[in-house]
């Protein structure tokens, strides 16, 4: 029997998977992965800015943001979507938290992690969330947290696009063509309600991304024709047989 192929999200806010990584959650669900997705805060407080202007009150907030998200799981076909509901602006990761995480990690043993870059002055939830997730991939790979149970590998961490990407130090060296899934991942952006402005500039993000696989991957000698694609910045080394 074939090993089960797996993938892992940590996502600083409820809506940060659908906009920056969307496309990939789609696809490798679409090539027999089960993606699991952690949302360690609503984004409540900071990122919901429309729904506090209409008198909403913060249980109220959280409760649209959850089912926001949950309608864009089930858009990309996530496998299991988990609420670890930390507050955001600021988040704070307690130990708890971080065992809780690290759980996960053993449980779900992933190919691979997505979080956000590992710089972010203009919202400094996301650049902490990787931090976190480094540091609970650590303990995770510890054979003596939790002596007895099965320890995590080397999963790779892929770092996806920043919001107002160039002031980030982010330089993608991965892209992935989207283009099948598409449909899906412009689907799970609409069901992001409260932030209705970023609905467009995620979609010329994807479709920039798809230029760039285009022209990386032979542009007008022989390119494959992606029309939308998302990049990734990986942080450790990766070992293959042929590239």
């Amino acid at each position: 029997m074939s090993e089960k192929k797996t993938a892992l999200v940590i996502s600083a806010h409820a809506a940060d998977f659908v906009w920056r990584c969307g496309g990939a959650i789609a696809l490798h669900q679409k090539l027999g992965y089960e993606v699991t997705v952690a949302c360690l805060s609503y984004g409540e407080r900071g990122e919901s800015a429309r729904l506090w202007k209409e008198g909403k009150t913060l249980d109220e907030v959280k409760a649209i943001r959850r089912n926001e998200a949950e309608n864009a799981a089930k858009a990309l076909n996530v496998h299991d979507l988990q609420f670890f509901d930390l507050g955001d602006y600021p988040l704070e990761v307690d130990r708890d938290a971080k065992y809780k995480l690290v759980d996960l990690l053993r449980a779900v043993q992933p190919h691979f992690m997505l979080s956000h870059s590992q710089y972010d002055p203009y919202n400094t939830d996301h650049m902490y969330t990787t931090e976190v997730a480094l540091e609970v991939r650590m303990i995770a790979q510890a054979w003596g947290h939790n002596p007895g149970e099965k320890v995590l590998g080397a999963p790779q961490l892929y770092l996806f696009e920043p919001h107002q990407t160039e002031q980030m130090g982010w330089k993608p060296d991965t892209f992935l063509d989207i283009t099948d899934v598409w449909d899906q991942k412009r689907a799970a952006i609409e069901c992001m309600e409260g932030q209705h402005h970023l609905w467009d500039y995620y979609t010329n993000v994807a479709q920039n991304r798809g230029n760039h696989f285009r022209r990386n991957s032979g542009g007008m000698a022989g390119g494959r024709a992606a029309q939308y694609a998302e990049g990734f910045q990986s942080v450790y080394p990766r070992c293959v047989d042929e590239l």
